[in-house]
């Protein structure tokens, strides 16, 4: 049997952190390389307007960056397709046939449209753009006739809308497209270096780009147990964001004689900083090696890029004739 399509895209809004790496892109790498699946993964553009619509000089230097950092990580242009969606004037063509069979009241009660708009206060979010992505958001996966979209459980209503949109277009024109499955991923509970969630607006972030001084800078202005005030109380590190962190990098001999030492104040927080400042920085050396490497061949990103493109174009363009003749338009 072929491998099943599977799609997700992410947004051009910045570098990327460690919480976008631990969130999505590890996965992204497992479903690669699983052989189960045929990926494409595309960066989110004018999904990025619906909120930076009045600032978009950076949108584009985001592209290329981002693109590295996922290449960097371990995503491979020969096990899956990454294109631009932007590039792919079909996606708009689709959003437009799209908004037109969407109810209303679909978009309004998206839990994520609320939050974000709570969230996002200094943003003025009012716009028919921003209270519509969920339908753009949709043409983007049934464009490719995706099987699966791997989400968190905080984006299921998301992959849910698609499904109905995908529903209601079947119902009223052609049995077109499949009904996309959300693909469950754990996500680990990652927090920024104030305790907040990890956010380039909260300027709490750590960087998968990061490293030397600026890692280690971070990590030890990281907020810890908040009720371990000196090093002689003891801590409790199912409270702590470094803890958290300490489970997804070092070994496991080494998190187990933290966790217990940490308990009866053998260790103190800054000690605990350096151990992980030092282990986040081995798991990332290879990560920085390929960085570097493409940071010195733009041409190649351009051209991995150019390539994705072109295959993503030639599947949308099959199935908006699909799309054309069912609405016969």
């Amino acid at each position: 049997m072929a491998p099943k399509r599977i799609l997700s895209g992410m947004r051009p809004t910045g570098k990327l952190h460690l919480g976008n790496l631990h969130g999505a892109l590890g996965n992204w790498v497992d479903l690669q390389n699983s052989g189960k699946y045929d990926c494409f993964y595309f960066v989110a553009d004018w999904h990025a307007l619906t909120s930076e619509y009045s600032s978009t000089k950076e949108i584009r230097d985001n592209i290329s960056s981002m693109v590295i950092d996922w290449l960097s990580v371990g995503l491979d242009p020969q096990k899956c397709t990454l294109f631009v969606q932007s590039a792919i004037k079909e996606h708009a063509e689709l959003f437009l046939l799209l908004s037109m069979i969407t109810p209303l009241a679909w978009l309004e009660r998206n839990p994520t449209y609320k939050e974000m708009k709570a969230e996002l206060v200094s943003k003025d979010l009012s716009t028919f753009g921003f209270l519509g992505y969920p339908v753009l958001q949709a043409a983007d996966i049934i464009m490719y006739k995706a099987y699966g979209v791997p989400v968190g459980v905080d984006q299921l209503p998301h992959v849910e809308l698609t499904r109905e949109i995908a529903r209601r277009f079947n119902f009223l024109y052609a049995e077109i497209f499949p009904i996309p499955e959300p693909l469950l991923t754990g996500v680990p509970k990652l927090l920024g270096t104030d305790g907040r969630k990890m956010s380039k607006s909260y300027d709490n972030s750590i960087y998968i780009s990061d490293r030397g001084s600026v890692l280690l800078q971070k990590i030890s202005s990281m907020f810890t147990d908040p009720q371990r005030v000196k090093k002689s109380d003891p801590g409790n590190p199912e409270i702590c964001n470094v803890f958290t962190f300490q489970n997804l990098y070092s070994e496991p001999e080494t998190v187990k004689e933290i966790d217990a030492n940490c308990r009866c104040a053998a260790i103190g927080c800054t000690d605990c900083k350096k151990i992980l400042a030092r282990r986040i920085a081995e798991v990332l050396k290879p990560v920085h090696e390929r960085m570097d490497y493409y940071l010195k061949n733009p041409d190649e990103i351009r051209e991995i890029i150019a390539e994705g493109n072109k295959k993503a174009t030639k599947i949308a363009r099959q199935t908006m004739g699909e799309v054309r003749a069912a609405v016969k338009i």
